[in-house]
């Protein structure tokens, strides 16, 4: 469920982020050309030294600032599909133990990342602790409510070879 959820919307943000960094790179190298050509004109007289100063600073920031997003982007993407690769990781741990009968420090270490026990809170005179547990490549998982449930068991019976009776 959390992959299929999360998937949909990986895809498309890698595929917009690989674009974005061809488009950047072809930008670069077209700044580069350009700096050579008013460079040239400059050399030659075409371009007052004024005017290149300013043509050059223009593109040089243009440059650094778009050298600086690629190396952003090419983050983030790598994350991505880091994260892509601990899902993969994370559903070979839990089929490795779908059917463990005690929680070990083992399973503990391989399929959860981090947990976070809250401050204690008191309501209706009782007390409960809020415990967030990160779970490896997917964090925090939003627990769905009662009818995405439904909307998802109904999806499971419509596209499941099972029988109707043993999904009920």
């Amino acid at each position: 469920m959390q992959k299929q959820k999360c998937g949909e919307f990986q895809k498309k943000r890698q595929q917009e982020l690989k674009l974005s960094i061809k488009s950047s790179r072809k930008r670069i190298a077209d700044l580069d050309k350009l700096f050579s050509r008013i460079y040239e004109d400059n050399v030659i007289g075409k371009l007052s030294d004024e005017r290149y100063a300013r043509m050059a600073a223009e593109y040089e920031a243009e440059q650094k600032e778009l050298l600086e997003k690629v190396k952003e982007e090419e983050k983030q993407l790598s994350e991505m599909e880091q994260k892509s690769v601990d899902m993969r990781l994370l559903l070979q741990g839990l089929r490795e133990f779908t059917d463990m009968n005690e929680l070990t420090p083992t399973i503990v270490n391989k399929l959860i990342r981090r947990i976070e026990v809250h401050n204690p809170e008191k309501k209706h005179a009782r007390k409960s602790v809020k415990v967030d547990i990160y779970f490896t490549a997917v964090g925090l998982v939003s627990l769905p409510d009662e009818q995405e449930i439904r909307r998802m068991m109904e999806q499971i019976r419509s596209t499941s070879q099972f029988p109707k009776q043993l999904t009920a």
